[in-house]
């Protein structure tokens, strides 16, 4: 069995190496084809709920959410994709659960929407570093 290591002083093989790299892209660009990695592009690594902030050490714990929860309603614009962290994603989910089955989880029986949005103020956020 020889050894598939290139040794010192031989030629490299262009051909191989271009194939490498031409199926190191392919591979990248089906990545980015999958509603996470769209979304991830399109939304910041915020969770929609808590308002965690995520880097790329932990943005594995970022998940995507959709929001009326059929999996197969992938927008390219990203308007049925919220990002949510791991916590707010199962809260999310067993919510939606309990509404199927008719438990509201409130003795009034008056269920609340959550009202939190992270982003309302994002735009004067932004703005006061241009005032600067």
């Amino acid at each position: 069995m020889s050894d598939p290591r290139r040794t010192p002083g031989k030629p490299i093989d262009h051909s191989k190496l271009d194939k490498i790299v031409a199926n190191a892209h392919k591979e990248r660009d089906k990545r980015l084809e999958g509603y996470r990695e769209q979304s991830l592009r399109i939304h910041p690594w915020i969770c929609g709920r808590c308002g965690r902030e995520f880097t790329q050490a932990n943005l594995h714990e970022l998940t995507v959410h959709h929001k009326d929860h059929n999996h197969d309603n992938n927008p390219p614009d990203g308007s049925n994709w919220e990002n949510l962290c791991l916590y707010c994603h199962d809260n999310e989910h067993q919510r939606y659960v309990d509404k199927v089955r008719g438990y509201d989880g409130m003795a009034t029986g008056k269920q609340e929407a959550a009202t939190f949005n992270p982003f309302a103020n994002l735009k004067d956020m932004l703005g006061k570093d241009d005032k600067k």
